[in-house]
């Protein structure tokens, strides 16, 4: 994305959570940046990195004077992490919880159904 372009809202972090899910394990801002493959500083890097943790996305450990960066879970586990959100961020639940099953597709409300009765097909 050269010549000033911007990234949409969110496309950065979602680039750099693609990066450190195909990772063999944690890493540090540099290795982030270069395999974003992009002109990006490195205070970008730094920032999106710093930001995605104190959302609760990325966990974080020591590795010298830097940081090195791994995803707190996988993208199901990450997205059953932002349902979990939108869930305690609603008084009615009984409501939120109406309206999602009603807006499942057949084959998805038969795969709740199954999940729900115990059943792994």
């Amino acid at each position: 994305m050269g010549g000033g372009e911007r990234r949409a809202a969110g496309a950065l972090e979602a680039e750099v959570m693609a990066v450190l899910q195909r990772a063999d394990g944690p890493l540090n801002t540099m290795q982030v940046r270069d395999r974003l493959g992009d002109d990006l500083a490195y205070t970008t890097v730094v920032t999106i990195l710093s930001r995605m943790h104190g959302k609760g996305l990325l966990t974080r450990v020591k590795s010298g004077r830097a940081f090195c960066y791994a995803p707190v879970s996988d993208e199901p586990g990450l997205a059953a992490r932002r349902m979990h959100q939108v869930m305690a961020g609603e008084s009615d639940r009984r409501s939120l919880l109406a309206r999602f099953v009603d807006s499942l597709s057949d084959h998805d409300e038969r795969l709740l159904r199954d999940l729900l009765d115990g059943r792994d097909d």
